[in-house]
């Protein structure tokens, strides 16, 4: 038997700010399933042309008061990017604090809205460290 990889799902509280979250990192919106009579919508969003690796947004219409506070109970997404001091720099300066900063020029760490830990990884090559990244401290927890 074959196993594949379909999505990861997370349930968030404000659909529309981790829409735009998602939408930094280059995620667009692939299919969505608006369920009246359970009352909850599902988002799938993936990378351009990777459509078979979405993350399913799950929101619930009435609220989710049984969602953990921190959302950590998956652990984290990880994506791999381009030049990861490019995207940190657009994730800074769209508000989006970066936790653990790329001080090796390979891997970092933020949070999406509902504080779900997404993990950067320098696609190929590890960059060379640069400033500001380099003497950086990281903040909060990742």
């Amino acid at each position: 038997m074959k196993t594949r990889y379909l999505h990861t799902m997370v349930r968030v509280k404000d659909l529309e700010k981790t829409m735009e979250f998602f939408g930094l990192l280059g995620l667009k919106e692939t299919r969505r399933i608006d369920n009246d009579n359970g009352r909850f919508s599902l988002i799938f969003m993936a990378p351009e042309g990777q459509s078979e690796c979405p993350v399913e947004l799950t929101y619930n219409w009435d609220g989710d008061e049984g969602l953990p506070s921190d959302s950590r109970h998956f652990g984290h997404l990880a994506y791999s990017v381009g030049n990861i001091y490019d995207m940190c720099q657009k994730l800074m300066d769209a508000g989006v604090t970066i936790n653990r900063p790329p001080r090796d020029g390979h891997m970092a760490f933020v949070r999406s809205p509902d504080n779900i830990s997404i993990e950067l990884l320098q696609e190929g090559d590890s960059l060379s460290p640069q400033e500001p990244w380099s003497s950086m401290e990281n903040t909060g927890s990742w």
